[in-house]
């Protein structure tokens, strides 16, 4: 059909934007869940579920490229978190940008003289404070959740969130025990969404499990190797 080239431009553009708009679209598809509940999964949970197991992965491996991998999977769930309007699990997201980001340059530079940090072990002292800081974050958090939201768990929604963070931290140091933290918090999760029917995100926290226990493994045989005994600090 005959059009005017302003016509034609402006019927191209239209065309064009809603393309772009299927597209974003298409990135929110859901796919039924395999669960009796409403849940559903997008694509880009899928793509974030991907590069947060190939992130923790490579930090068992001490591998740098765990830190951008992190930063690409707490950008997708930061975009999830927002499609299904769970606003403050995706401002924890930036809370974990920011540790990647900052965890990314310790791995580099975090060493004698800006050199690569080596793994170490918590003196008693780090590990009370750390303890001690996730107890005050939960209760504070706890306490602001149950009062202001309807949220169904909030005190151990917070002791985990609080804990993750802690842990979170401790690995940006190469600080050997965060695996121990992990594998604790990683089994709570698990049974916190199986309790609520979240199968996916159960098994996907099972498997940190085992990366945290692997992690460990890895981390205390590269701490040994560089002649550290079991319950000395190693400089870094």
């Amino acid at each position: 059909m005959w059009c005017s080239v302003d016509l034609c431009h402006w019927n191209r553009r239209r065309s064009l934007n809603k393309v772009a708009r299927l597209s974003i679209h298409q990135l929110f598809v859901t796919f039924p869940s395999t669960s009796s509940g409403p849940s559903t999964i997008s694509l880009l949970e899928v793509f974030a579920v991907i590069f947060g197991i190939v992130s923790v992965f490579l930090s068992t491996r001490q591998n740098i490229w765990s830190w951008p991998t992190a930063i690409v999977n707490v950008t997708l769930y930061s975009l999830v978190f927002y499609g299904a309007k769970l606003y403050a699990d995706m401002g924890l997201q930036v809370v974990y940008l920011i540790l990647s980001v900052y965890g990314w340059y310790q791995w580099k530079y975090g060493g004698n003289n800006r050199t690569e940090l080596h793994v170490t072990r918590a003196p008693a002292r780090l590990m009370a404070i750390a303890a001690l800081t996730a107890v005050v974050f939960a209760a504070f958090l706890g306490a602001i959740l149950s009062r202001t939201t309807d949220a169904a768990l909030p005190w151990l929604d917070s002791a985990t969130t609080s804990t993750s963070l802690v842990a979170q931290f401790m690995m940006t140091r190469k600080i050997l025990e965060n695996w121990v933290i992990w594998a604790a918090v990683d089994v709570v999760y698990v049974g916190m969404f199986i309790y609520k029917e979240l199968y996916l995100t159960a098994g996907l926290y099972a498997a940190f499990f085992v990366l945290a226990v692997a992690g460990y493994r890895q981390w205390k045989r590269a701490l040994l190797a560089r002649g550290a005994a079991p319950g000395r600090v190693v400089p870094a």
